[in-house]
């Protein structure tokens, strides 16, 4: 089996030095963007700084341990796999129980990991995300339908659509061109001017104060992204 996983963007968060490098080789190998933090506060920072597209999560961890991180990003709906000493039938069910996606047990095998890192990915493809809750942000894409603070959001299309691609990678930072390429299916009849305009309109809908915006943030020099 020959996996591909070209410009996928994993998070390993492992204390194992030996194990960070295999895993981390292996991955680029395959064509992954690989980011490693080596402890549970380091893994927490690095996740919510860029949510990647899945978790490789030692259980084990100093300071705060998987479990604790696992609570903190699982609202995040980011596919999380374990790889872990942790064996016991007790904490398997524990871990599928509390929001993970899959368990490895140490010692693994490198086609292992990337098999079951294409199974929970394409596990993933097959559910659609109806709604999304981000703290008091609340959008409901059946009745395509916005509520902050229980009180609704009369959005233009391209505003929804907008907000919408935003609020699916919480903390991922887009560029303008990836909003122009989702936002706007048409691709170049839209500009970076397009772009900053809707931000605008829709800061002016969603945030108490738009010139100093809760929700919708520009990331200087790289784009903007929505905070929860």
């Amino acid at each position: 089996m020959n996996l591909n996983l070209n410009d996928l963007n994993v998070l390993i968060v492992e204390d194992d030095p030996d194990a960070q490098d295999i895993l981390r080789m292996h991955l680029e190998g395959l064509g992954a963007t690989v980011r490693v933090a080596s402890d549970g506060l380091e893994g927490v920072k690095a996740f919510k700084e860029s949510p990647p597209q899945v978790v490789l999560l030692d259980l084990m961890l100093p300071g705060l341990d998987g479990w604790d991180v696992l609570s903190l990003i699982r609202s995040y709906e980011v596919p999380v796999i374990a790889i872990t000493a942790k064996d016991s039938t007790d904490d398997v069910v524990r871990g599928l129980t509390e929001g993970l996606d899959d368990y490895i047990t140490k010692p693994f095998r490198l086609r292992e990991v990337s098999a079951r890192i294409d199974a929970v990915l394409r596990r993933g493809k097959g559910v659609e995300k109806t709604s999304i809750q981000l703290g008091k942000l609340f959008i409901d894409d059946q009745k395509k339908r916005v509520t902050l603070d229980n009180n609704d959001v009369a959005l233009a299309p391209k505003e929804y659509s907008l907000l919408k691609t935003l609020a699916e990678h919480p903390g991922r930072v887009f560029s303008e061109e990836e909003l122009i390429q989702a936002v706007w299916p048409e691709g170049g009849l839209a500009t970076s001017s397009d772009v900053k305009r809707y931000i605008y309109l829709l800061r002016k809908k969603i945030e108490v104060d738009p010139q100093e915006p809760r929700y919708v943030q520009t990331v200087r020099g790289f784009g903007y992204k929505l905070e929860a």
